[in-house]
């Protein structure tokens, strides 16, 4: 594929280079017309007593006056040799028949006195006036500055172009598509195969894939595809990918934009591509086209509208529902797009007729990870010891594009240390890094500063140990890391699709533990629990305002009401008390964990102590030093990290 975008780069270039070489071909040859012209040999100029001299010689055989401005004097054959500077300057020129001598006149009324005068002393002296115009001269003197500007233009016209779209764009092509076209000559390679996790999905789409294969099949019944496909889900969830896997399933023309690239500063530009793309998709017949992050033309129309402004976005939108209202669903074409703000899009473009059928794509499961540690382990050299399942088991929540970045890390951590294959401390080291960011080994902390973050952490995982319903540590750490993180603990969360009242008041005091162990063992708080009470605002406001966990509140939702600050659905009363209520959980969960602390004050100090000492802890270094979680858990992913820290590095060990 890239080749055949570099052998149309070539193409072009070659065709720009031979209209280059036109224009520079036609210049020189009008400038070389005119050297020729003046650097053939001019006449000898004299003044005019030296041609009174001539005369009186009697070698004077005609005289000429060209524009009353100049005298071409020609002399008799035989008695051109007897001058000298006129016989060597005669063999040099191109003129059938030269004028030897030349004299300037300031004006024609002096050189007819003077000629008077020479007649009246006997000579014969008749001279010819003549009007003569140098052709050559006038039209370069008009040609050659209007080409220095045309090429001036052309040249900003070029690099305008090439800024609105892309190397060597004409500014005439701005309303041009600018989808990418991938078919017989640039396929898309991508198939099902390459997809892994997205089951559900891809059974969707199979049935495009079919009707591409075999229209007739679905025509001959009377059934209509859908005429768009609309991929829904968040980012990094292998939305595009799918799109492309369809196209290379279905072998067809491919039509891959961005909903960016119609938007534009003139006015009808939006349009005019939009146009543009599906009169080349009907053409291409039976193809795909895909917009990607459709939202940035399909946004609902009216918000945000300047009162009596013309939105340019608007009437893209417009053409848009147009075009697709305007082929049928038998011409092969069929429409798909990709967001992951479904919620903004505009009702007519969801309604059925348009994009007919949505499929969501949601972060992956458990499984579905695994499937896709699977797929990106085939690219790297891993050793036999690892576990897509291990793998899988670590990154709860992550997206596709997730996975493939931490694989890919584990590469670069692996080759970064001379090893000949990446191992499992590799991606353990890789996780960390992507969770917490890049590890800040050089960074100085005071030892008093060092001793409250290990206390903080340490009151997490405290209360991570003991409270039933939160999620299972797996490790704690007092290694700064990223922009602002000093330390961390990494949980596993299970893999849940509903969450309970009493599962979100251990999530909510367990991270409060941090600053309540500072305010039990140095009773001070710092700014280090900044991020932890962001955390436990949001979930508190989720349970009153949003899940109904609250009697007082009751069984409401006011769900995107900060998205809405100005028309709050509800009364300033109801928001009062939503506050106090909010401020009530909250306080009531930081004195739990405050009494859980206290009650298992001795396992603090032991677990903060070690995490000075040693920096990293893992789930079973937790359970010797303060003995087994009471809640049955899973030990899969805590052995895999054991293991990988069983043989440290030098960087694991400078931590």
């Amino acid at each position: 594929m890239a080749d055949n975008n570099d052998n149309k780069d070539k193409k072009s270039e070659k065709k720009n280079l031979s209209s280059y070489w036109f224009y520079a071909f036609i210049i020189v040859f009008l400038v070389g017309i005119n050297m020729v012209m003046t650097l053939v040999s001019q006449p000898q100029e004299i003044t005019l007593n030296r041609f009174e001299e001539i005369v009186r010689n009697g070698d004077v055989d005609r005289v000429e006056v060209i524009n009353k401005r100049i005298v071409n004097i020609h002399l008799k054959p035989e008695a051109i040799n007897s001058y000298e500077d006129v016989s060597a300057n005669n063999k040099l020129t191109t003129s059938l028949d030269p004028a030897h001598y030349v004299v300037e006149i300031g004006s024609v009324e002096i050189f007819d006195d003077r000629v008077k005068s020479l007649r009246e002393e006997g000579y014969d002296l008749d001279p010819k006036y003549d009007t003569r115009e140098n052709w050559v001269s006038t039209i370069l003197s008009w040609v050659l500055p209007l080409l220095f500007f045309v090429a001036i233009w052309l040249f900003i016209m070029r690099r305008v172009g090439g800024g609105a779209g892309g190397p060597g764009a004409q500014i005439f092509n701005i309303g041009k598509s600018r989808a990418t076209l991938f078919d017989n000559s640039a396929k898309v390679n991508i198939t099902f195969q390459d997809v892994a996790g997205l089951d559900e999905a891809k059974e969707e789409v199979m049935e495009v894939v079919d009707f591409l294969k075999n229209p007739k099949k679905y025509t001959s019944l009377g059934g209509k595809i859908p005429k768009g496909v609309l991929l829904v889900g968040p980012p990094g969830t292998g939305k595009t990918l799918l799109a492309k896997a369809v196209a290379g399933e279905a072998n067809v023309p491919f039509f891959s934009i961005s909903g960016s690239d119609f938007v534009e500063m003139f006015v009808g530009v939006g349009a005019s591509r939009v146009r543009d793309l599906f009169k080349q998709a009907r053409e291409k017949a039976p193809c795909i086209v895909f917009i990607d992050e459709i939202d940035a033309i399909g946004r609902a129309r009216g918000r945000g509208a300047v009162q009596g402004g013309n939105d340019e976005r608007e009437n893209t939108l417009n053409q848009l529902l147009v075009e697709m209202d305007g082929f049928s669903t038998d011409k092969g074409v069929i429409m798909m797009a990709a967001t992951n703000r479904p919620d903004i899009l505009d009702s007519a473009l969801m309604r059925p007729g348009r994009f007919d059928r949505q499929i969501g794509i949601d972060r992956p499961d458990l499984n579905e990870r695994e499937a896709i540690f699977n797929v990106h382990l085939k690219n790297i050299k891993v050793s036999d010891k690892i576990k897509s399942s291990v793998l899988a088991e670590m990154t709860p929540g992550f997206a596709g594009a997730d996975i493939a970045n931490i694989c890919n890390e584990a590469a670069l951590v692996a080759a970064r240390r001379d090893k000949k294959e990446v191992e499992m401390e590799d991606f353990n080291y890789a996780l960390d890094r992507v969770i917490g960011g890049l590890e800040k080994k050089n960074k100085l902390i005071a030892p008093k500063e060092k001793e409250i973050i290990a206390y903080h952490e340490a009151g997490h995982a405290i209360c991570g140990w003991f409270l039933e319903h939160a999620s299972p540590l797996i490790k704690v750490t007092i290694v700064p890391r990223g922009i602002g993180t000093l330390g961390y603990a990494q949980y596993l969360p299970k893999e849940e699709y509903i969450t309970r009242t009493e599962q979100m008041l251990d999530r909510i005091c367990m991270t409060f533990g941090g600053r309540a162990a500072e305010k039990i063992i140095f009773d001070k708080i710092s700014t280090g629990a900044q991020n932890d009470l962001d955390q436990v605002t949001k979930m508190a406001y989720g349970m009153v305002a949003i899940y109904g966990m609250n009697n007082k509140v009751g069984n409401v939702s006011f769900y995107g009401m900060q998205q809405d600050q100005f028309n709050k659905p509800y009364s300033d009363d109801t928001a009062t008390l939503i506050d106090d209520e909010v401020r009530i959980l909250l306080e009531k969960e930081y004195k739990r964990a405050q009494e859980l602390l206290r009650k298992y004050e001795k396992e603090l100090h032991v677990l903060a102590k070690a995490l000075l000492e040693r920096e990293v802890l893992v789930k079973s270094d937790v359970a010797e030093l303060i003995g087994g979680r009471p809640w049955p858990t899973h030990d899969t992913v805590s052995e895999a990290i054991k293991e990988a820290q069983e043989e440290p590095t030098e960087e694991s060990e400078s931590a």
